[in-house]
């Protein structure tokens, strides 16, 4: 509930700790608490407000903050008539026994897919070794595969500086662009097998290359089947695609993830680890030293790759998509 200015005033002036005090003997009380170091009591209703503001957004009540932090929450509790008096370490404290914080935020990927449960399920799958729920054989494969498009190579306006006693590297801020290329990966899921290579951008040509690369190599080459799980990427985007691939490699099983969902394809989580460990920071003379680092980064990567330790089951999908649609139906509701 929010109070109006008016209503907060003559709340706040009616109690200290948010409960309405009926004489004044009351306020002397805890005027002479207050002054003797005693801290206020505050009835249950107090804390379930400002924990529900706490998980407001901002936004939603015009107040101009994309996030609270306690000390903007504090302004606005005591704005709101919420409590008259009240510290940030007390806020801290209700909060903290909810794990509730509201100043981090995380970035999100929500499903939107009309169809994600029946892709998703066939993905996790086949992380788990079955198609249309009978196992694979031991001839039969699953890759998955993507791109990371547009990786800049920026030469630094001034060399970087290596770390030193007490001092870490330093990176000068502004730079000069030599160029951007795009990083092709395709990782065997269960056999922790690398392939990868560098174009100028993401086309059908690149992707074509890509998996001829894979599918020219033993133990694919006289493989039964090769599961090659992509996203819908506009290179290998529907059924054309599907055809296409087919056409090439009878032997391959194109399967798409589903839309907006890139959480779902183990070769991301490679990606995240090149970006950690070869782009950040970004400082390369040229584009061919990029794609020197990004490709011996690749080898040296393999000699001790394990496969992923995914645990995400059709268990798992099922209990997040309920509990998805549960909020949902609360929000509308």
């Amino acid at each position: 509930m929010i109070l109006s200015p008016r209503d907060s005033i003559h709340r706040a002036r009616l109690s200290a700790n948010g409960a309405t005090v009926s004489s004044k003997t009351a306020c002397r009380a805890l005027r002479k608490s207050l002054e003797a170091g005693g801290q206020p009591a505050f009835p249950p209703s107090v804390v379930v407000d400002v924990k529900r503001l706490a998980c407001e957004l901002p936004s939603h009540s015009d107040v101009p903050l994309a996030r609270f932090t306690i000390p903007e929450l504090h302004r606005e509790v005591l704005a709101r008539g919420i409590a008259a008096q009240i510290s940030g370490v007390t806020l801290w404290r209700w909060l903290s026994a909810d794990a509730l914080q509201p100043w981090r935020h995380r970035s999100w990927i929500f499903p939107r897919d009309p169809q994600f449960a029946e892709k998703a399920g066939r993905v996790l799958d086949l992380y788990g070794r079955t198609w249309k729920r009978a196992a694979l054989r031991r001839d039969e494969y699953v890759i998955s595969a993507d791109e990371k498009p547009s990786l800049q190579a920026r030469r630094r306006k001034h060399p970087t500086l290596a770390p030193g006693p007490g001092r870490p590297m330093r990176i000068e801020h502004e730079y000069f662009r030599t160029g951007a290329l795009t990083y092709l990966a395709a990782w065997d899921v269960h056999r922790a097998k690398l392939f990868g290579r560098c174009e100028p951008k993401t086309t059908i040509g690149a992707v074509d290359r890509l998996v001829k690369q894979v599918m020219t190599t033993e133990p694919y080459r006289s493989a039964r089947r090769v599961f090659w799980i992509a996203d819908n990427c506009s290179s290998h985007r529907g059924e054309k695609a599907v055809a296409r691939l087919r056409a090439q490699w009878p032997r391959l099983t194109l399967v798409h993830t589903p839309v907006h969902a890139s959480w779902l394809n183990h070769v991301e989580i490679y990606f995240s680890i090149v970006q950690r460990k070869v782009v950040t920071p970004n400082d390369f003379t040229a584009l061919r030293e990029l794609e020197d680092r990004l490709l011996a980064f690749q080898r040296r990567y393999e000699q001790t790759a394990k496969p992923f330790q995914w645990t995400f089951t059709r268990t798992n999908l099922a209990a997040l998509l309920a509990k998805l649609k549960a909020k949902e139906l609360g929000r509308v509701a």
